[in-house]
């Protein structure tokens, strides 16, 4: 059993930067990726941003160069910095965790972009 909370969302002007963290609690151990998502209404679920517990990243071509996904493994912390916020990136943001081929997600935060 892993608990993800989410923190971080808000709403901001186009250009502007936030950042979210996640902290996982409960069954930490052997926790080897996590990430983002999204969910923008009327949109589906989507990949944002992934890193793995060695410090491989991936990134959803669209946030490439404006978003950044790092991690603290001594806090079982994953964060993302979004900077040069578009309107487009309003969503809801999940944050994501694999652990022993088992899925866990956040609640979500909200991201409101205003241009």
């Amino acid at each position: 059993q892993v608990q993800l909370v989410e923190s971080g969302g808000g709403l901001v002007q186009a250009g502007e930067s936030l950042r979210l963290s996640c902290v996982a609690s409960g069954s930490t151990f052997s926790i080897d990726t996590m990430g983002w998502y999204r969910q923008a209404p009327a949109k589906q679920r989507e990949l944002v941003a992934t890193i793995t517990s060695g410090g491989r990243t991936s990134y959803e071509d669209s946030v490439k160069g404006r978003f950044t996904i790092s991690r603290d493994n001594a806090k079982n912390a994953v964060y993302l910095q979004m900077a040069s916020l578009k309107p487009e990136d309003t969503a809801v943001y999940y944050c994501y965790a694999k652990r022993v081929y088992r899925p866990y997600w956040g609640q979500g935060t909200q991201v409101t972009v205003s241009s």
